[in-house]
């Protein structure tokens, strides 16, 4: 039906989550349509993204530099960390703009089931990083994994930092919920009503 060139390209959009057969063929379109400096510039802004993008070796957020954005600001609060599950729950959160203090990403959560245990995630260099903590907001998902995730977490740090300060943010999302299907009025919510772990 399409030229060679165009049906690799569908197919490449393809890949992509949440693109179907009918938007990748848009997509690939809309590429045919542009002119060559746009699809240079296209190109380049993909190949920028693998060449360029690293994870902040402070927080594990995503950065095009060695520490990113929140970890430079001296305004935010170093001594409250923000655990999360991936880089996409650091974006919703600073979307809702309710937040001041810095994030640690785990990279996933718990989940013996799938092969994932403790060692598996960056659980390490966030103990490294609550010796100079007052507060750990932990807000792994509402899901069994990242309920089991926040417990274990909550009982290490309490056992490493006697003083330490662990709380949950409140679920105003639904179960099985994530950060970044969230709106910003709900984690405003979850953050505020943020809890001591039992």
């Amino acid at each position: 039906m399409y030229p060679s060139s165009i049906q690799k390209l569908i197919e490449s959009f393809r890949t992509l989550p949440g693109v179907g057969e009918k938007t990748a063929e848009r997509y690939a379109l809309s590429v045919s349509d542009m002119n060559s400096e746009q699809v240079a510039q296209f190109a380049q802004s993909l190949i920028d993204v693998k060449q360029k993008l690293r994870r902040c070796r402070i927080c594990g957020n995503l950065s095009d530099q060695e520490e990113c954005e929140i970890c430079r600001n001296p305004d935010r609060s170093h001594k409250q960390i923000f655990v999360v599950q991936s880089p996409k729950d650091i974006i919703a959160m600073e979307k809702a703009g309710e937040y001041r203090g810095v994030y640690h990403v785990l990279n996933g959560v718990i989940s013996p089931s799938k092969g994932v245990m403790p060692e598996d995630l960056s659980i390490d260099q966030l103990v490294e990083r609550a010796k100079d903590a007052e507060e750990v907001i932990l807000a792994t998902s509402n899901t069994m994994d990242g309920e089991t995730t926040a417990m274990y977490l909550d009982r290490l740090l309490k056992e490493q930092f006697d003083g330490l300060l662990v709380t949950r943010i409140a679920h105003g999302l639904p179960a099985g919920g994530l950060l970044d299907y969230a709106d910003e009025m709900t984690l405003a919510y979850a953050l505020s009503n943020r809890h001591s772990m039992k």
